[in-house]
């Protein structure tokens, strides 16, 4: 049975665009061959650290949804580590409530901006 899942990676930021998007296809390339299917991608771009990590205070931060085979979730996470353009990740499995939490801040139910009347 398919799970729900959602990892973030953080790129290290000496990488040039098209390095940056070969290392997201080579893993959006692994998900979906393993049986995986992927839900939402967000590259969220060049974002500062909270800590240095490996001597970068920079990282470019991905963030994947996707559904797979709880067994797949080792795989993956085996492959990060080996991969030297890869500073830090995390995955988690998502329960009901953080699906449909995705799927509202994806359909943008979730606006930055607040509607306020002024009387």
């Amino acid at each position: 049975m398919l799970k729900n899942y959602e990892t973030v990676f953080i790129l290290t930021p000496v990488l040039s665009d098209q390095q940056t998007k070969d290392a997201v296809e080579k893993y959006k390339n692994l998900i979906t061959s393993q049986g995986g299917e992927i839900i939402n991608l967000e590259n969220m771009g060049l974002k500062q650290l909270a800590y240095p990590i490996q001597k970068k205070s920079n990282g470019f931060y991905v963030l994947v949804e996707f559904k797979s085979e709880p067994s797949f979730v080792k795989t993956l996470e085996i492959e990060y580590k080996r991969d030297e353009r890869i500073i830090r990740f995390l995955t988690t499995a998502l329960d009901k409530f953080a699906v449909e939490y995705n799927a509202k801040r994806k359909s943008g139910a979730f606006s930055n901006t607040r509607s306020e009347t002024v009387s």
